[in-house]
């Protein structure tokens, strides 16, 4: 039902949330470095979604904000503030924590907290793979009638320490803490949304952060690239698409996202943070959410979006979204048509 995680599981988390992430959920050296601070801090706590009531609340941490952003810095103290404060908000009737989703940093987001704090980390994010939108990882409460999100966020140092809360509708409780990652340098740490384990099992990833795991141990116990790529693949049921070198590749920062494209070989990957569309020959061999994603072969590690570099030597692999365990947000039509309007693809 429980467990204190080791070191060794901190380890294995970062590497299968980086694969997870799907291009996204952060950079892998600042979530091996977050690990690193975790257990300085002490042991974080994972329950089982089970070993919980129907009716127990808990609220959501996250990391809003560019993965790539020079100036980007979230504190200790920051981390607590924005999960104290909502449960201070919530009367403290908070009984654990739960990520937004799988990935390099989010994976492994709460664990801080929970060390910290003494609050367990609930094994069920809001999806089990890296999503561009907060709303994305906002288990459809926004087709909840007359829903009023709470976010709590702070993030920034020096000049551009800030934090706040953000009450309202959730669209614009979303845009407003995306904006104030901006302000702040790139990042803010968030506590928000606080739904009930029974709402969360309907609408959540459960077993997500524990899938994470068994697949960060799966490719570390690989000796060669070619070892961790069929490890993974043979778990995930998914397929080696192509290596190769990276070419045209662009990216940009718009909004506080990540967008641009790459090809390797006579593969297109377009991205939002997160690997949007696989192309072949100008057609859509997969889409988000399907799980595409990049590993540099020289390094033998899962590279994000952020960190991938003209000329790299890579290795592209594709998951069916069947495969995934996925939230219901992945199932949202309009949902997908943000990401339409910002890579130019029909999804």
């Amino acid at each position: 039902m429980g467990r204190v995680l080791t070191y060794k599981d901190g380890l294995a988390a970062v590497y299968g949330g980086a694969i997870l992430g799907g291009g996204g959920g952060g950079l892998l050296a600042e979530g091996l470095k977050l690990l690193e601070e975790i257990f300085a801090s002490g042991n974080p706590q994972l329950i089982d979604i089970t070993a919980l009531n129907h009716e127990d609340l808990v609220a959501c941490v996250a990391m809003v904000g560019a993965p790539s952003a020079e100036e980007q810095y979230v504190s200790n103290d920051q981390l607590c503030w924005s999960y104290q404060q909502m449960n201070a908000y919530m009367d403290h009737r908070l009984k654990g924590i739960i990520t937004n989703e799988n990935g390099a940093i989010t994976t492994i987001n709460g664990w801080l907290q929970s060390a910290l704090l003494n609050v367990p980390v609930v094994d069920a994010p809001c999806n089990g793979r890296a999503h561009p939108t907060a709303i994305m990882g906002s288990l459809n409460l926004h087709e909840q009638q007359d829903y009023q999100s709470v976010q709590f966020y702070a993030g920034g140092k020096n000049d551009f320490a800030i934090q706040g809360l953000a009450e309202g509708n959730l669209q614009n409780t979303a845009k407003t803490v995306r904006h104030a990652s901006i302000l702040a340098g790139g990042m803010v740490a968030v506590t928000r949304n606080p739904v009930t384990i029974g709402y969360l099992t309907e609408h959540g990833a459960p077993n997500a952060i524990s899938a994470a795991i068994e697949l960060g141990y799966s490719f570390l116990i690989g000796r060669t690239m070619d070892e961790k790529l069929n490890n993974i693949i043979h778990l995930l049921n998914g397929e080696h698409i192509v290596s190769g070198t990276v070419k045209d590749f662009t990216l940009i920062r718009e909004n506080g996202f990540d967008v641009g494209s790459l090809t390797v070989g006579d593969v297109e990957l377009t991205f939002w943070n997160e690997y949007m569309t696989l192309s072949k020959a100008g057609t859509i061999q997969s889409r988000f959410p399907d799980l595409i994603m990049t590993f540099d072969i020289e390094g033998m590690v899962p590279v994000p979006s952020a960190s991938i570099k003209e000329g790299m030597h890579v290795a592209v692999i594709q998951v069916d979204q069947s495969q995934l365990n996925l939230s219901s947000t992945m199932k949202n039509a309009e949902l997908l048509q943000e990401i339409d309007a910002v890579i130019g693809k029909d999804l």
